[in-house]
This record gives C-alpha cells, sequence and structure tokens, in this order.
C-alpha cells in the first residue's frame, strides 16, 4: 500500500506540477504587457534566481495537493472496505 500511495503521490505531483506550469504560462499570455513609464527603462525578465523560486513554488504546491488528494483517495477506499464487512 505504501508503494502505491508514493506512486500516487509521485504521478499527481507530475500532472498537477504541469497544469500550474501551463496555466501561469496562459494567463502571462492574456495579460497585455504594460508600456515603461516615461524615462523608465524597460522591465528585465526574471533572473535565475527569481525562476528558481517560481519553479521550487510551483512544484512545492503540486506536492502539497497531491499528499491531499492522495489520503483522500487511499483513505476514502479504506473505509469503503471497513464499510464492506
Amino acid at each position: 500500500m505504501i508503494k502505491a500511495s508514493l506512486l500516487i503521490m509521485t504521478v499527481l505531483t507530475v500532472l498537477i506540477s504541469m497544469l500550474l506550469s501551463w496555466r501561469e504560462r496562459r494567463l502571462a499570455a492574456a495579460r497585455p504587457a504594460a508600456p515603461p513609464a516615461k524615462g523608465r527603462r524597460p522591465a528585465r525578465p526574471p533572473g535565475l534566481l527569481a525562476r528558481g523560486k517560481v519553479s521550487l513554488d510551483r512544484w512545492v504546491t503540486a506536492a502539497a495537493i497531491a499528499a491531499i488528494l492522495t489520503i483522500a483517495v487511499l483513505g476514502g477506499l479504506h473505509w469503503l472496505r471497513v464499510f464492506q464487512r
């Protein structure tokens, strides 16, 4: 059962992370870029650390959601088995 839960959590984490990444790209593309204010330079793209932090936040969020879903699914299966007896 432990191997099944780890496999489910891993698969869910990857799928949820891909979904969150797709959502971030879709929302960023839908937002029009604001023109720079007069006398200011255009904004630079985020650096390596900022992109790493965004990626880490996405993976941690995906892992937390996957853990909750795994607990709910396997707990539900357990209670179904209990009620069948």
